[in-house]
């Protein structure tokens, strides 16, 4: 079948084709007496147009992913199920629909929660698809549960006549995981969407069906510090210094310009830049290692900043001062230009803003 392309800026995937293998089982919610069915067989891609609208169905919603996940357990990596089985079918694909198979039952066997619903798994095996300029197999993992109403026109007795049908609609696909055939020992590069983010469905697919953890990569790095900084900047330094809102979103314009302007963080050269004074650096360095601790996880002095990430994380730097329910002021550019004050005839606090032009 034909190509489907992406603009790699807005996606790590940047072309799929050749879906050649795809088989597909319903997988019901154990404790509500559904049933798990499994089909046969593998699918017949006959019909080109089928073949287009299952390959946008399954790999559009992940062209604004951006982060990888890995396979992991506690234990072992090779005690994790849905690991297993991928490797399999990369190892030979005559196992392709056995495993399809055995991964709708280990689906079937995390489905438990009342509130998760039944719905289709589509287990796809693309040839090549290009992950960070590499060639390589993938896996797609797909689950659809919600239902759409479709209105269908059509001509009878020589009159327009409408009715409807329940169908899945291509552009909302609920669950989704891309697997690609690439650094196998750590675990896969994996990507993840999951459209329905409350805590029980996030729990049960990606914790409990394919145990799966961010990758220790730039994306991953980038989105710690960034949460670390702001948090520094919006807890941690009014805890220790009067500092004022202004200057508070001054410094969090400083950081965001950092990250967008900058290829690599590094460490000094941040707390220099953005924060300048000697002891708030000290105090910004004592902050990283209590986020570290809190958090579990690394940020190291020197990293390369995801331009992906970045993006991502754009509302973490909110440079907008709320006064009461009356004024908000956004601060995009020189702080010398806002100035604080108290106004004693109606003893009420002001800003006095500078400016040469009004638009």
């Amino acid at each position: 079948m034909g190509n489907l392309y992406f603009r790699p800026a807005m996606i790590h995937v940047s072309e799929f084709k050749d879906l050649e293998l795809l088989s597909i089982h319903k997988v019901g919610n154990p404790s509500q007496e559904e049933a798990l069915i499994c089909s046969q067989a593998p699918l017949e891609l006959q019909d080109e147009t089928i073949s287009q609208l299952l390959l946008t169905y399954f790999i559009q919603p992940f062209t604004n992913s951006a982060e990888y996940f890995r396979f992991f357990h506690e234990a072992d990596l090779q005690l994790n199920e849905i690991f297993q089985y991928c490797r399999r079918i990369f190892e030979n694909r005559d196992n392709f629909h056995e495993q399809s198979v055995n991964i709708a039952k280990h689906l079937y066997k995390h489905s438990t929660h009342p509130k998760i619903k039944g719905g289709e798994l589509y287990i796809a095996y693309f040839s090549k698809c290009q992950v960070d300029g590499e060639d390589v197999e993938a896996l797609g993992i797909f689950k659809s549960e919600t239902r759409d109403t479709y209105l269908k026109v059509f001509l009878a007795n020589e009159s327009y006549q409408v009715n409807y049908d329940d169908g899945i609609n291509i552009n909302k696909l609920d669950k989704g995981c891309l697997v690609y055939n690439t650094e196998e020992e750590n675990g896969y590069k994996v990507s993840v969407i999951d459209s329905i983010s409350k805590q029980n469905e996030a729990v049960y697919w990606k914790d409990s069906f394919l145990q799966i953890q961010r990758r220790d990569d730039s994306y991953h790095q980038t989105e710690l510090a960034v949460n670390m900084c702001k948090q520094f900047i919006h807890d941690k330094l009014p805890s220790e210094y009067e500092i004022s809102r202004v200057d508070q979103v001054d410094l969090l314009n400083k950081s965001a310009a950092y990250f967008k302007e900058k290829e690599q963080f590094q460490l000094d050269d941040f707390a220099q830049e953005v924060l300048g004074n000697p002891e708030a650096i000290a105090s910004f360095k004592e902050y990283r290692d209590h986020f570290q601790h809190e958090s579990q996880q690394q940020i190291p002095d020197e990293f390369d900043i995801s331009s992906p990430a970045v993006k991502k994380q754009q509302k973490v730097f909110k440079s907008v001062l709320k006064l009461d329910r009356n004024f908000h002021i956004y601060i995009h550019g020189d702080r010398e230009m806002i100035e604080r004050g108290f106004d004693e005839a109606t003893n009420m606090s002001y800003y006095k803003l500078l400016f040469e032009n009004e638009t």
